[in-house]
């Protein structure tokens, strides 16, 4: 479902005197569609589980869930990585329970495996998800992610450009930008890393994560004015953020991410992101 279409079913459903479980759905997508920050996910789990207290088996809203406990895990907002895992985990277990070929929870699963450093279990995952739905376009972005924490950013952007080419106007068009950016920045590639994460504010300011990576490829550029003013949104954004939290979410123990996730811990120090 498109942001617009989402947008619309959630507007109607505020409207609605008596709401049904899929009103709440509407509801909490709307909510995760403003961006990934504390207050969005908290609010669209409020939704997702009034949805689910008036009909359990309601399996979009439980995707919903394993979504936002994802987007926790995946933005650094967790504050108990293990316990998001294992709900999102046991959400989608329990989806794909009734329904086999859900091709977003394959997704999903295959998404929380890359960032639990399960690349290659996950990538198998997101790639029978798109076996299910060829147009699945947050699929190829995730597998390019599993190839940046194996070492391999350079193959990232590649799969970036393939699913901006199938959902140009996608509703995670912004995470996509930061993730083709965050792959630059990794190989040193500060030039193409602040174009990619500058597009990523512009197409959703409300997410915290590009404004800190900006922050970072602009430190390195020397371009410390910008660098400064990313630092203070993303702080407005979320301002429990800190370089050990970041640091203490590491998605993948592959030397090669390693070596080149320092320069991120250094731009980020140098930018004024607080450290602890």
């Amino acid at each position: 479902m498109n942001t617009e279409l989402a947008t619309a079913e959630a507007r109607r459903a505020e409207r609605t005197a008596l709401p049904d479980s899929m009103d709440f759905y509407f509801q909490g997508r709307a909510s995760a569609n403003k961006g990934s920050t504390p207050e969005n996910m908290a609010q669209a789990r409020c939704f997702y589980e009034r949805a689910l207290a008036l009909d359990p088996s309601n399996i979009e809203a439980l995707v919903g869930t394993a979504q936002v406990d994802f987007a926790s895990i995946a933005n650094f907002l967790s504050g108990d990585r293990r316990a998001d895992v294992a709900a999102a985990e046991a959400a989608l277990t329990k989806v794909l329970s009734l329904a086999p070929n859900h091709a977003r929870a394959h997704y999903l699963l295959g998404s929380i495996r890359i960032h639990t450093n399960r690349a290659a279990e996950g990538t198998a995952k997101c790639k029978h998800a798109l076996g299910l739905d060829r147009n699945l376009a947050d699929a190829h972005v995730r597998i390019g992610i599993a190839r940046l924490f194996t070492g391999a950013a350079e193959e990232t952007e590649s799969r970036v450009l393939e699913a901006l080419r199938l959902s140009p106007r996608d509703s995670n068009a912004y995470v996509w930008m930061l993730c083709a950016g965050g792959a630059k920045h990794y190989l040193g590639r500060d030039e193409e890393a602040a174009a990619w994460l500058r597009r990523s504010v512009e197409t959703n300011p409300n997410y915290p994560l590009a404004h800190f990576f900006l922050a970072s490829a602009c430190a390195h550029l020397d371009q410390m004015s910008e660098a400064r003013a990313a630092t203070k949104s993303g702080l407005s954004l979320d301002p429990t953020f800190t370089i050990h939290r970041l640091r203490a979410g590491e998605s993948s123990d592959n030397p090669t991410y390693l070596a080149q996730r320092e320069r991120i811990y250094e731009g980020m120090r140098k930018a004024g992101v607080p450290e602890e």
